[in-house]
């Protein structure tokens, strides 16, 4: 990247469907600088009657909860796969979004950040919705067919499989306890079994929230 622009780069994200934009249903994002004036004109750029825009000086935390929600998401399929019923997938949900926020937080950004769109809201999209395709992979996973198999017959990428096996290293390497990733990287990398790694989960030692 030209030296020159990076104080202006502009990061977007939030709960946006790719097919819901483009059908026009109303969507909220956040776009991310560290110049406000480079936010502000991204903002003027992509507002719109059914598209509204915030800004946030937090590059590293909306660009973090657009990657890390993706890694919840396959756990949230799991869930709807194995039956497990919506307080399984709500607890899941929630956890989740508390190792998104340690992990972002450790990078260098900021906890609140996490609460927002790029955030809460990317993240109950992701892990709600049937156009989700990374809840579509932790769905067949749970129905026992081979990661392998599952990703041959997709035409999208679904970006929670990578960011899984990266945020598994860094948290290792930082020391950052993330209990759902590692089960998610034991499911997608390792052959654990989806029910087995659920279980896991449940019997951890009880501690404080």
């Amino acid at each position: 990247m030209e030296e020159s622009l990076r104080p202006r780069l502009c990061v977007l994200s939030g709960p946006n469907l790719a097919r819901e934009v483009a059908l026009g249903l109303p969507a909220v994002a956040v776009v991310a600088s560290r110049d406000p004036a480079a936010a502000e004109e991204a903002r003027q750029l992509f507002m719109a009657p059914t598209f509204r825009v915030y800004t946030n000086p937090d590059i590293i935390g909306v660009e973090m909860g657009g990657a890390l929600k993706n890694i919840v998401a396959l756990g949230a399929g799991i869930c709807d796969g194995l039956c497990y019923g919506d307080n399984a997938k709500a607890a899941l949900v929630t956890r989740g979004l508390a190792e998104m926020t340690r992990l972002g937080v450790a990078l260098g950004a900021q906890a609140a950040t996490f609460a927002g769109l790029a955030g809460l809201g990317d993240l109950v999209t992701t892990c709600a919705s049937p156009l989700s395709r990374n809840h579509y992979v932790g769905e067949q996973l749970a129905k026992g067919r081979s990661l392998d198999d599952i990703l041959t017959s997709m035409v999208n990428v679904a970006e929670g499989v990578n960011t899984t096996r990266a945020a598994w290293a860094m948290a290792q390497r930082m020391g950052i306890e993330m209990p759902i990733t590692e089960q998610m990287y034991q499911v997608l990398f390792q052959g654990k079994e989806p029910r087995v790694a659920v279980t896991e989960l449940m019997l951890r030692e009880a501690k404080s929230e």
